[in-house]
């Protein structure tokens, strides 16, 4: 598999989650706001480690996004306006895997997919996005 397709594949991934994500927050049923959270962070973790690999950098096997989009901001310092993003994001990694960790709400989840929708729409993201579409 070349890299263009490899780098398809962890922003469609990434896409993927936030779809999740989103379609989750509109069911009728209750549905754990944690496990939004969760793939709201699974998707910006999967946008960063896709320009990391853009940038022929192996992403860390890491869910804290703060050490990533710093990673990220060595190639485009940009990224460094999505600090407070991932820094609200990355608990929702591991931490929403146990009951009543971090006491999430309806609140909690408006605000991660809000994050995760910025970074996705974020620069560097949008013109590796473009790139790979048009190779």
């Amino acid at each position: 598999m070349d890299k263009t397709e490899i780098l398809h594949q962890w922003l469609n991934k990434g896409h993927d989650d936030l779809r999740a994500a989103e379609y989750l927050s509109t069911m009728r049923l209750p549905t754990p706001d944690e496990i939004i959270c969760y793939h709201c962070e699974q998707a910006v973790e999967k946008y960063l480690k896709g320009f990391l690999m853009s940038k022929g950098q192996v992403p860390p096997r890491t869910h804290d996004l703060n050490n990533l989009c710093n990673l990220c901001s060595e190639h485009d310092h940009g990224f460094l306006q999505l600090q407070p993003q991932c820094s609200y994001l990355t608990p929702f990694a591991v931490q929403p895997k146990y009951p009543n960790e971090l006491g999430i709400t309806s609140a909690n989840v408006e605000q991660a997919i809000k994050f995760a929708l910025e970074v996705r729409d974020f620069d560097g993201i949008v013109k590796l996005r473009e790139d790979i579409d048009s190779a």
